[in-house]
C-alpha cells in the first residue's frame, strides 16, 4: 500500500497566521461515559500547558447532533474536527491488521491487552497508519470486553444464540463470529441501533457493560451474558496534517495530555464493570456468568474465523500478543 498523502485541508491556516489555535475533539457518548471524561480531562491538560495559546473545543456527542458515530473519522480527515475517538475497526481500510481487535477471544483479561497495546504489536499498527493513513495515533484506549445482552432468553450456549438477531459494530468479521456463534448479524452504526431498539429490527446488541447502562439498553433488553467475546480498542486519532503544522511545543502539548487522558481512561474502564454490574437490578435483568465449558463452546464455534484470520492477517501478529 503506497504511503497516505493528504493535500492539505482547512488547517493549514491559522497555524501559521493567528493564534489562538483551535484544536476540536470530537466524540460520540454521553457525559457519565468513560470516554467522554477522559476527552475532558485531555482538555484540562492542554488548557493547563498552552493557556490562551489554544483554543480547545470538545463536541462530547455527534448523534445529538444529527450525526453518526462512523462520521467521525470521515470529520477528522477532513478537517471539520482534528481528532476523535472511535473503534479501531474504522480505521481497517488504511490498516488491516487493525482487524486483529476484532478476533473473538484473543484478549483473555486486560494485562494481555494492555501488554499488546503498549508493546510490539502496539508499536508496529501505530507506525503502519502514520504511514498510511491520514491520522496519527495518540493512545489506545479502553474500548471494553464486549458482552451480549438481548430480550429473547438467556443465553448460556452458542444453540442458545439460534435466530436471534443481533445488531453488531461495522465489521464484516464480526459479522462472521455472530454468524458461527448462531446469531443473525446485522451490522450498523450505533446511532441508528439507539433509534430502532424498541423495535423489531434487532433482538440482541453486544456492547462493554459501560454503554449497555450508559446508553440504557438495560432496559429493553433483560438478559446479558458476560461473554467477553472481544476486548475493543478505541483509538485517540489526530488529522495527521493538522498536527504536522502545528509548532513543536503544541505537538509536545498535544502528546503529553493524550498520554494522561489514556491512563485516566483506562483507570476508568477497569472500575467501570464492577460498578455497573452493582447498578444493574435482578428483578429487571438476568446476568449470566458463562461456566468454563460454556466459554469453551463459544471459543471452539468461532474457531473457524480465528484460523480464517490467522491465515489472511500473518501469523507473525498473533506472536505479538500473550498468551
Amino acid at each position: 500500500m503506497a504511503p497516505f498523502r493528504n493535500p492539505g485541508n482547512r488547517i493549514q491556516y491559522e497555524i501559521r497566521l493567528m493564534k489562538p489555535i483551535t484544536i476540536r475533539l470530537g466524540g460520540y457518548q454521553k457525559p457519565a461515559s468513560i470516554h467522554t471524561r477522559a476527552c475532558e480531562r485531555f482538555g484540562e491538560v492542554l488548557q493547563a500547558k498552552l493557556g490562551d495559546q489554544v483554543d480547545f473545543q470538545f463536541v462530547s456527542d455527534v448523534l445529538a447532533l444529527g450525526r453518526k458515530s462512523g462520521d467521525l473519522p470521515i470529520m477528522v480527515k477532513n478537517g471539520e474536527l482534528s481528532m476523535c475517538y472511535i473503534s479501531s475497526l474504522r480505521f481497517t481500510e488504511w490498516v488491516p491488521a487493525l482487524k486483529i481487535f476484532d478476533l473473538p477471544f484473543l484478549m483473555r483479561d486486560r494485562a494481555t491487552a494492555y501488554a499488546a497495546l503498549d508493546g510490539a504489536l502496539g508499536d508496529r499498527l501505530r507506525a503502519q497508519l502514520l504511514e498510511h493513513s491520514p491520522y496519527r495515533l495518540l493512545g489506545y484506549w479502553d474500548n471494553g470486553f464486549r458482552h451480549f445482552s438481548n430480550r429473547v432468553r438467556p443465553i448460556h450456549t452458542p444453540a442458545d444464540c439460534k435466530d436471534i438477531r443481533i445488531r453488531h459494530q461495522m465489521s464484516t468479521l464480526q459479522g462472521e463470529s455472530l454468524r458461527l456463534m448462531g446469531f443473525e448479524p446485522i451490522a450498523e452504526d450505533i446511532k441508528i441501533f439507539f433509534e430502532q431498539i424498541a423495535g423489531e429490527r434487532f433482538q440482541a446488541q453486544d456492547n462493554p457493560l459501560t454503554n449497555i447502562v450508559n446508553f440504557n439498553v438495560h432496559k429493553h433488553h433483560r438478559y446479558i451474558t458476560l461473554s467477553g467475546h472481544v476486548f475493543g480498542v478505541a483509538c485517540l486519532m489526530v488529522n495527521r496534517a493538522e498536527y504536522d503544522f502545528w509548532p513543536a511545543e503544541v505537538q509536545k502539548a498535544v502528546d503529553e495530555a493524550a498520554t494522561e487522558a489514556t491512563v485516566l481512561q483506562r483507570q476508568l474502564a477497569a472500575a467501570e464493570d464492577e460498578e455497573v454490574l452493582k447498578k444493574l437490578d435482578p428483578a429487571e435483568n438476568e446476568v449470566v456468568q458463562l461456566s468454563a465449558d460454556e466459554h469453551r463452546a463459544f471459543v471452539a464455534a468461532v474457531k473457524p474465523v480465528t484460523d480464517k484470520y490467522r491465515k489472511e492477517l500473518g501469523g507473525e501478529w498473533f506472536g505479538l500478543v500473550a498468551d
